[in-house]
């Protein structure tokens, strides 16, 4: 995007990230514009990506994935999951994260069972040592993105790591 995000714009984002199908006429009441300029500035930030698309929230446990892992990998050479597969082929995976560090890469998974998660790991093992971490329970989830805090505030100092 050429201009940076106003408030305005903040404002559309958190609108729409409560309910993307909110109408143009209820989201301009809601943000105090009219409807045609809401629909342009809505388009400017989908055209410029940073609106990238709608979609449903799905409750995983009730569409029958009750249980989410994270699963930490460290490729094997010339065996890196990124590189040689595709989502296609393992579609329990829901994230997958590039890493610095030890590991290369950090995946979210939802599988229906214990059993399900045992065969994932197998088939993931084949790209190098894993270390799998069984999610017990969620306290918060899905984020929305807002509009960040002011760069102009001071730094409050450290006051742990002195000599």
């Amino acid at each position: 995007m050429d201009r940076s995000l106003d408030s305005i714009d903040w404002h559309i984002l958190a609108e729409l990230q409560r309910d993307g199908r909110l109408s143009y006429n209820r989201l301009a009441r809601r943000v105090n514009l009219s409807a045609p300029a809401v629909a342009e500035r809505v388009r400017r930030l989908e055209e410029s990506g940073v609106i990238t698309g709608y979609g449903a929230r799905v409750d995983a446990t009730k569409a029958g994935l009750p249980l989410t892992a994270f699963v930490q990998l460290r490729c094997a050479l010339g065996s890196c999951l990124l590189k040689n597969t595709t989502a296609e082929e393992f579609p329990e995976v829901t994230e997958v994260h590039k890493l610095s560090g030890d590991s290369c890469s950090m995946l979210r998974v939802r599988v229906a069972s214990m059993p399900h998660l045992e065969g994932l790991l197998e088939r993931l093992g084949r790209h190098g040592e894993m270390n799998s971490h069984i999610v017990l329970s969620t306290q918060y989830e899905g984020r929305a993105v807002e509009r960040p805090a002011d760069e102009t505030r001071p730094v409050t100092g450290s006051s742990g790591w002195s000599r």
